[in-house]
């Protein structure tokens, strides 16, 4: 596997605290970790373990505080809001309810993805949502709605829609969760055939043991601590 020398993802005494006052408590404990592009690795733990705050702290869905964060070189400890909307635009998001819209064709959920992406005509994102749902398998269901999807299908709109930006970070946070065995390894399995041939970099939180062998690396975080990197 080839990576840049640079790493995608650079954290140094990341700690993170939620409330204030009184209610103020610590969910993040003096986090290190360096993830290079294009590796998939995969974060698991106990539920409460601070998986989730760690991947939305990355994302630029809420702002870090304390230590360093830096994403493809972009220090996003004390970011301002546009900083953090520039990063978040070369990121694509998975979560474990797909997050589709209802009223939305598999066609136009997909089309969202391209949206906050600037110079890019009607026609392109047409092109290209449609190639990206064909590559997920989902060609012959471009006008379906997401009530007539099956679980795994609709979570295959929702792996389209994160990787038709072309982004060079995928997040995904339990993207198995409310998927059977089949559909959960066909989903994964896809994320990672996709996310290589695009030469992006995954970041995966799962409780899911039967995905863990798609990773490039696993690391185990427990009460709010990376305790250990496989």
């Amino acid at each position: 596997m080839i990576m840049n020398s640079k790493p995608a993802i650079s954290i140094h005494h990341l700690d993170h605290f939620f409330g204030k006052g009184q209610l103020r408590k610590q969910a993040l404990f003096d986090i290190n970790l360096e993830i290079n592009a294009g590796e998939i690795v995969i974060m698991t733990g106990p539920s409460g373990s601070g998986k989730t705050t760690l991947l939305t702290l990355v994302g630029g869905l809420r702002s870090a505080e304390s230590g360093s964060l830096k994403v493809l070189g972009r220090e996003l400890c004390k970011a301002n809001p546009a900083s953090l909307t520039l990063i978040r635009r070369c990121n694509g998001y998975i979560f474990q309810a797909h997050n589709l819209h209802g009223s939305l064709t598999a066609l136009q959920n997909v089309m969202m993805g391209l949206e906050l992406h600037q110079g890019i005509s009607q026609k392109e994102m047409l092109s290209r949502s449609t190639e990206m749902l064909e590559q997920v398998g989902l060609g012959h269901r471009l006008n379906y709605y997401p009530n007539d999807l099956s679980g795994g299908q609709k979570q295959r709109i929702a792996i389209a829609r994160a990787l038709v930006s072309q982004p060079k970070i995928v997040l995904a946070d339990e993207p198995t969760a409310a998927l059977d065995k089949k559909s959960g390894r066909d989903v994964v399995e896809l994320m990672q055939k996709l996310a290589k041939e695009q030469g992006c970099t995954i970041l995966l939180v799962t409780h899911d043991n039967r995905i863990l062998d798609i990773a490039d690396r696993i690391i185990y975080m427990e009460d709010g601590s990376v305790t250990s990197s496989a």
